[in-house]
Order: C-alpha cells, then sequence, then structure tokens
C-alpha cells in the first residue's frame, strides 16, 4: 500500500516524542492493515475517516482519507480539541 502525508502531518510527528512515534506507528499500522477502520466524516470533511487512540494518557486522533484501494493519505494527528476545526482548515 502506498502511503501519502500532508505537511500537517509531518509537523505534527516531528514535534513527537520517540515514545509517542512508536504508538503513533502502531495506529498507522493498524489503519493500513484496516483502511475502512475508524469513523466516516460527512459534511464539510466528507470522505475522510478519523480514527481514535490513545498516546501515553492522552487520547488522539488520526485523519485519514482512503484515495483508492492502493493508496492512503495520512491527513493529520493531534489531541482531540480543536482537532476538527483545524482540520477543516487544512482540508479547504
Amino acid at each position: 500500500m502506498r502511503i501519502l502525508v500532508t505537511p500537517t502531518f509531518e509537523r505534527a510527528v516531528k514535534k513527537l516524542h520517540r515514545q509517542q512515534k512508536s504508538t503513533l506507528g502502531e495506529a498507522v499500522r493498524t489503519i493500513i492493515s484496516q483502511p475502512e477502520a475508524g469513523e466516516t466524516k460527512v459534511g464539510d470533511l466528507a470522505g475522510v475517516q478519523v480514527d481514535k487512540f490513545r498516546m501515553g494518557n492522552m487520547p488522539c486522533l488520526l485523519a485519514h482519507r482512503v484515495l483508492d484501494e492502493k493508496t492512503l493519505k495520512l491527513l493529520m494527528v493531534g489531541p482531540q480539541e480543536n482537532f476538527y476545526r483545524d482540520l477543516k482548515r487544512t482540508e479547504n
């Protein structure tokens, strides 16, 4: 499977510690094995899927979009606070 990442996703990953990156890697592997996992959004974020996971004791969200059967685009990762507001800004 081909994985594409947005600049927003790359910036967020750069700020993470080693253990947090490991946890994020596990979440990404889960999404790669089950691309339809997560909650599918409607409205402004139609086509975006959001997966919830815990990074340490903090709940985090990972937004992705399935472009076709062999391509997955990782859009954004971060804490739950203001996540959808920021995701809408980056999508438009």
